[in-house]
C-alpha cells in the first residue's frame, strides 16, 4: 500500500516527468507506488493521492484516460485524483465534471506537481484527512494562479528526474513543446511553443547520472531539431549539444530517442560516429507520399527521408532504423500508401510504428475532405504492421551468436525457476546498444541498471509476432 500513486499514459517524456514528480514525493517522506493500476486491483484506502499522466495522440489514448480515472475513483476511495499531461491540457473542463475529488492541471503547468507534497505533507499533519476539501485546497494554493506565460510550458525542466523508480535506463528531457504546426497533430497545441534546457544544466545532470552509475542515458524531446540551448552567451543546437556531452564525460552512452530528418546531416554523422552513441535511430516520418506530407504540413521531404538513412547507415554499422507511419490521412490513396511501402522498403527499416489517422479536435485536419474509412486506414495499418513484424524478425536473426553490450534493465520476475532443493534461477532483460530487447536465464544475480556483455543466441520470433517486448533470447559472457 503506498500514500502517494502514479499512472503515466504515453510517450517518454510523460514517463520521465512521471518519474520526477515521484522523487519529490519520496524526498518529503511519502511511500509512492507506479505500478500500473488493473481492474483486478484490491482497493485500497490508505492511498492519499492518485496522478495520471495523459496523452492526447489519438482518440483511444483520451479513452484510456478517462477509463483508468474512473477506476482511480474506485479504487483509491479516499484520495484525491490529479490529471495532467495533454489530454489535461485540452480538456480541463471535460475531465472536471467527472468527480468533484479530481483536480486538473494542463499538461504546460505540471511542474507545479513539485508544490504538491508539501501541501499534503501539512495537511496529513493536521490528522484530519478529507479528499474533498484537499482537492479544492490543491485547487486554491497551487493550480488557480494564471499561467506565466501563455503558450509556453512552464518550468518545464524542473522535472527530470536523477533517481528512477520504475526505470533502469536514465532519461534526461532537453527539449520540450514545438513550434510546427502540422495538420494532424495536436501535441504542439498541448505542450506549446518549444523551449530547451540551458546547455550547462544539461552537461551537469549527465555527470550527475554518470557520477550515480548510469551506463545509458536517453536524450529526450517532443521535436529534437528545435533545440537551442544557451551556452556562454551563444545558442547550440542538438549536434553541438550532444559534442558537447560526449566530451565532458567519461563512459556514459548516449541514446536519442527521436529524430526529424533534417537533424541528420554531416556534421551530425561525424558526432554520432562516437562509440558512446548508441546506434538506434528513431526517424519522424508519418508518410512516403510527398502529397500526404505536404497536407500534412511536414516540413521534410521523401528525399530526405531517404538521405537520412543512408547516411545514419554509413555513420553507424548496422543500426537499428525505426520510423513512425500514420495510415488514412485525409487524402491518402492506395498509390499514396505503395508509396509509403515503397520508402520503408528502400529506407529498410528495422521496425515501424504504423496507427490509423485519429482525428484531433482544433486540427487543420479534421476540416479536410476525402476522408478515408476507419476500415480503410486499420488495413493498412496492419499491412505495414505485418511488414514491419518480418523486418525485425530479419533485423535480429542476423545478430544472432554475436556479442554486444546491453544494460540490465530491472529483473521482471526475479523467480526462481526451479523448484525443489535445486539452485535458483533469475530472469532478466536488457537492451542491446542496438535497441534489442533480450531475455537473460542465469544462476547470477545481478544488480539493475549495469552495462554488460552478453551473447544473443536465438530470435524469439512468436513473440515478436504476438507484439511481445521481447526479441531474443541471450547469455551473459
Amino acid at each position: 500500500m503506498s500514500e502517494i500513486r502514479i499512472e503515466t499514459l504515453g510517450c517518454r517524456l510523460n514517463q520521465i516527468e512521471s518519474e520526477a514528480t515521484a522523487q519529490f514525493f519520496t524526498d518529503a517522506g511519502f511511500s509512492v507506488s507506479m505500478e500500473g493500476l488493473t481492474s483486478s486491483s484490491d482497493t485500497d484506502e490508505t492511498t492519499l493521492l492518485s496522478i495520471i499522466n495523459t496523452c492526447t495522440v489519438t482518440q483511444k489514448a483520451e479513452q484510456k484516460a478517462r477509463r483508468l480515472i474512473r477506476l482511480m475513483l474506485k479504487k483509491f476511495p479516499s484520495a484525491v485524483i490529479i490529471v495532467t499531461g495533454c489530454y489535461a491540457q485540452l480538456s480541463e473542463k471535460q475531465i472536471s465534471e467527472i468527480d468533484p475529488r479530481i483536480c486538473v492541471i494542463g499538461g504546460q503547468m505540471k511542474s507545479r506537481l513539485s508544490t504538491v507534497p508539501a501541501l499534503l505533507k501539512e495537511t496529513k499533519e493536521t490528522g484530519d484527512w478529507n479528499p474533498l476539501s484537499f482537492a479544492k485546497s490543491i485547487k486554491k494554493n497551487i493550480f488557480s494562479a494564471p499561467q506565466l506565460k501563455p503558450g509556453f510550458p512552464e518550468d518545464s525542466f524542473k522535472l527530470s528526474a536523477t533517481s528512477f523508480l520504475s526505470h533502469s535506463r536514465a532519461s534526461l528531457k532537453i527539449q520540450d513543446g514545438c513550434n510546427n504546426n502540422c495538420a494532424f497533430c495536436a501535441i504542439h497545441i498541448a505542450r506549446g511553443h518549444s523551449v530547451s534546457i540551458d546547455v550547462q544544466t544539461a552537461i551537469d545532470r549527465v555527470q550527475e547520472l554518470e557520477a550515480k552509475g548510469h551506463e545509458e542515458v536517453v536524450l529526450t524531446s517532443v521535436n529534437i531539431g528545435q533545440y537551442r540551448g544557451e551556452y556562454n552567451g551563444e545558442y547550440y543546437n542538438f549536434t553541438e549539444l550532444l559534442a558537447l556531452l560526449l566530451a565532458k564525460t567519461n563512459k556514459i552512452h548516449f541514446r536519442i530517442s527521436s529524430l526529424y530528418p533534417d537533424v541528420v546531416d554531416e556534421k551530425f554523422c561525424r558526432v554520432i560516429s562516437d562509440d558512446r552513441v548508441q546506434p538506434h535511430f528513431h526517424i519522424s516520418v508519418q508518410s512516403g507520399s510527398s502529397k500526404i506530407l505536404a497536407a500534412m504540413n511536414r516540413p521534410y521531404s521523401v528525399q530526405s527521408v531517404i538521405d537520412a538513412c543512408k547516411r545514419l547507415n554509413m555513420a553507424k554499422n548496422k543500426p537499428f532504423l525505426a520510423c513512425d507511419i500514420i495510415t488514412g490521412f485525409p487524402g491518402e490513396t492506395d498509390e499514396d500508401f505503395e508509396q509509403t511501402m515503397q520508402l520503408c522498403k528502400e529506407c529498410d527499416f528495422a521496425w515501424v510504428h504504423a496507427f490509423p489517422y485519429s482525428e484531433r479536435p482544433g486540427t487543420a485536419a479534421v476540416t479536410m475532405k476525402n476522408k478515408v474509412p476507419q476500415s480503410v486506414s486499420g488495413e493498412r495499418a496492419k499491412t505495414l504492421t505485418d511488414w514491419a513484424v518480418a523486418q525485425k524478425i530479419k533485423y535480429v536473426e542476423q545478430f544472432i551468436d554475436t556479442e554486444h553490450k546491453a544494460v540490465l534493465e530491472t529483473v521482471k520476475r526475479p523467480m526462481a525457476l526451479a523448484a525443489g532443493g535445486k539452485q535458483s534461477r533469475f530472469i532478466y532483460h536488457a537492451v542491446t546498444d542496438n535497441f534489442i530487447h533480450c531475455e537473460i536465464i542465469s544462476d547470477k544475480q545481478i544488480a539493475a541498471n549495469q552495462m554488460l556483455k552478453i551473447r544473443l543466441t536465438k530470435v524469439l520470433s512468436e513473440r515478436i509476432k504476438k507484439g511481445g517486448d521481447i526479441e531474443s533470447s541471450a547469455e551473459f559472457l
